[in-house]
């Protein structure tokens, strides 16, 4: 067997050496064997060893306290860098150092080739139209052709929207006259007392009608049966679909006094009735009379009631508003003459209390009654009627003072 090669002595052997040789240095302490060290805490008890065990191998851990912390312990130093290194874990080489030359994996080729050159054109469509990129010509200008030339782009601008129909139109300028919806269509000398005053009536017929005109803010809902009849369910729809839409309601009509044979037009209650709201079902209308007269008040009242109303009645137009404080009407029915046109009165208050736009408004011309035939009326020989209203210049003018009183915003 080949004598084996004297090891130099490295680290502490060679401090024990020179310990050994005398040299004064400082005596170094003994060397620990490589080996298990015993944990530093208190080791529990072991378990009873079941007899005939005693003897068991010398690796067997049966019976002994051993700690994790002791694992691996024993290992040369060397033999751990080795294992590390095999493994490729590489934890304990600094970032800075580079992996040896066999250690590095081989590359993927990655080295940038030329593009093949193309080897022929386009063919010629068989179908639509085919187009081609490619490099520009030699000596000419490089880059994009301007947009603004032939087949560029093309600026589109914003087309303005297009006018709503006359139904959808928005509020109209104030130098502009003012909508008014009528019903039906006013006679001659109405339009043109309306016309001269800054309206423009506009004739509706349904409650659809009404609806499409709510956006121009019409300034009242006119209804003036001169030119043709009008019906209670027309009448109704009409009503409600201005009061829905906050717009307020003025009828016009006349009175006239005649035996109940004679009588060529029909019962007021009937038609007051059907323009008269009510807050439900189980209540009735309450109507505000306001007439100076007493035997067409009287006459008036007693109509009103047999249709199932409830009246009051004030004489004057300041007497009405202490009244409509306290019984807050569905409907308010006045003689034409008495509303005041440049004073406050019950137009004033039924606004500033919010109740114009759902209150309507009757208005009527008595001017055909005669005062020696007023008292026939208390004794039941003679009734009134619903009659043409008169169109005299000073009824004109109070009806369009009237309605501009009311559509004041």
């Amino acid at each position: 067997m080949p004598p084996q090669p004297v090891q130099a002595p490295t680290g502490r052997r060679r401090a024990a050496q020179e310990t050994t040789a005398g040299t004064g240095s400082v005596p170094m302490p003994p060397e620990v064997p490589a080996g298990p060290v015993p944990p530093s805490g208190p080791v529990p008890p072991s378990g009873p060893v079941p007899p005939g065990d005693e003897g068991g191998a010398a690796d067997s851990t049966q019976g002994r306290a051993f700690s994790v912390r002791t694992l691996g312990q024993g290992v040369p130093f060397a033999q751990q860098v080795a294992q590390q290194q095999n493994s490729g874990s590489g934890r304990r080489r600094k970032l800075a150092t580079p992996p040896a030359e066999t250690e590095r994996p081989a590359a993927p080729e990655t080295a940038a080739r030329p593009h093949p050159l193309p080897q022929q054109r386009l063919s010629a469509p068989t179908e639509g139209r085919a187009y081609e990129i490619g490099a520009p010509d030699e000596g000419a200008a490089e880059g994009p052709e301007p947009l603004d030339g032939p087949g560029g782009a093309v600026e589109v601008a914003n087309e303005p929207a297009p006018r709503p129909v006359d139904d959808e139109l928005p509020p109209e300028p104030l130098d502009n006259p003012r909508r008014l919806l009528v019903w039906p269509a006013p006679d001659v000398s109405t339009q043109q007392a309306l016309s001269d005053r800054g309206y423009r009536p506009v004739i509706v017929h349904s409650r659809e009608e009404v609806d499409a005109q709510i956006a121009a803010f019409p300034a009242a809902l006119f209804v003036d049966p001169l030119t043709g009849p009008i019906t209670r369910t027309a009448l109704q729809s009409l009503r409600q679909a201005a009061v829905a839409a906050e717009v307020p309601v003025l009828l016009a009509a006349g009175l006239g006094q005649a035996t109940r044979e004679a009588a060529y037009g029909a019962d007021p209650a009937v038609l007051l009735k059907a323009l008269a709201p009510r807050d439900s079902e189980q209540h009735p209308s309450r109507v505000l009379l306001i007439e100076e007269q007493e035997e067409i008040a009287l006459a008036l009242t007693a109509t009103l009631e047999r249709r199932g109303m409830q009246v009051a009645r004030a004489a004057t137009d300041s007497e009405a508003v202490t009244l409509a404080a306290q019984m807050r009407p569905n409907l308010v029915v006045m003689d034409l003459m008495q509303v005041r046109r440049r004073r406050a009165g019950i137009i004033d208050w039924l606004r500033a209390n919010g109740q114009l736009n759902r209150t309507p408004l009757v208005v009527y011309t008595s001017a055909s009654l005669q005062q020696a035939e007023l008292p026939k009326l208390s004794s039941g020989e003679t009734v009134l009627f619903l009659a043409e209203r008169s169109t005299s210049s000073e009824v004109q003018s109070r009806i369009v003072d009237l309605l501009a009183k009311i559509g004041t915003n």
